[in-house]
């Protein structure tokens, strides 16, 4: 499947840009106490709502300046059961609020129309990304995925996006019931600093068992929430790599572990990590999804737009 032609039919864009560093933006830039690291729960007040409203408005005029297209992702990461239970939210509330951040994305997107602008709906793992204490086989992630993938299929949604996955079994469940619901999907694993997911898998692997397992429907696959030195090395002008058409990274090169600790952002170089995402996207002109992770904001982003936007022309 090609991006934009099969995935995103009608998205007319060369480089399309994401940005999934609200979280950490949010906690330490603006000061606002993010239980469970959830952004969802903001839905719930008008003060919280106009904060999403906010970025996703900074990424359409972020589109809109650079001449690219967009990928606006909801704020549904952790809106799964066992996270949402962890912070006191039972399963109907969090079917209500998934689907209330779509709705705030559609109602954004159709005062915009004048950009190309996708709507991802956005789950993450169901365990600790960074260091799952149990994995779970493909079918029981099917299982445990499709409740909130259910609740996306009834809304505006254009592509359900499984972020920082640590293991190919729990992709091989979201594609699973991606498909079962009808919808596109895409697919990004996290990486150490050796470039391998924290399970110890390679990404050609993962990415080979998840086509296999899944038929190949996966859209495409990314990387996210690891700094480009973490995994520029294990980029390679191999077949598996035509599969990897997105790269969301972190400003920070700090492993999972420092992150996890961190009391102070480390948003890094914007430039530096703009012209390393440039730099990649040269070598690998198929890469059409570029953006900012854990550490990243606007100046990042507005960057990474500046430095990559002819690229691939």
């Amino acid at each position: 499947m090609t991006i934009h032609r099969d995935t995103f039919p009608n998205v007319n864009a060369n480089l399309l840009l994401a940005y999934v560093g609200m979280e950490t933006d949010l906690i330490f830039t603006r000061g606002i106490d993010l239980p469970g690291f959830a952004s969802y729960p903001l839905l719930e007040t008008q003060d919280g709502r106009a904060i999403l409203e906010g970025y996703l408005k900074d990424m359409i005029a972020l589109g809109k300046e650079n001449g690219t297209g967009v990928i606006l992702e909801s704020p549904t990461w952790v809106a799964n059961r066992d996270r949402g239970a962890a912070i006191g939210y039972a399963p109907d509330t969090l079917k209500h609020l998934n689907k209330q951040a779509v709705a705030l994305m559609a109602e954004v997107r159709a005062k915009n129309g004048d950009v190309p602008t996708v709507i991802s709906a956005n789950l993450g793992p169901r365990d600790d990304a960074y260091a799952p204490e149990a994995q779970m086989s493909a079918d029981e992630a099917e299982r445990y995925h499709s409740e909130q993938i259910s609740a996306l299929a009834e809304t505006d949604a254009d592509v359900v996006s499984g972020y920082t996955l640590a293991y190919p079994a729990e992709a091989t469940g979201i594609v699973r019931a991606a498909r079962r619901f009808g919808l596109p999907v895409v697919i990004a694993f996290t990486v150490e600093i050796d470039g391998k997911l924290p399970t110890g898998n390679t990404l050609e692997a993962a990415i080979s068992e998840v086509d296999a397992a899944t038929d190949g429907y996966a859209a495409y696959f990314m990387i996210n929430c690891a700094h480009p030195d973490h995994f520029k090395s294990v980029l390679a002008d191999t077949p598996w790599m035509k599969r990897v058409q997105g790269i969301v990274a972190n400003a920070s090169r700090c492993s999972h572990a420092e992150l996890d600790e961190a009391e102070e952002l480390d948003d890094g170089d914007p430039t530096e990590l703009a012209e390393q995402l440039s730099g990649i996207r040269r070598q690998f002109p198929h890469i059409r999804v570029l953006g900012g992770c854990c550490g990243t904001d606007m100046r990042h982003m507005a960057k990474i737009a500046e430095a990559s936007v002819a690229i691939g022309d």
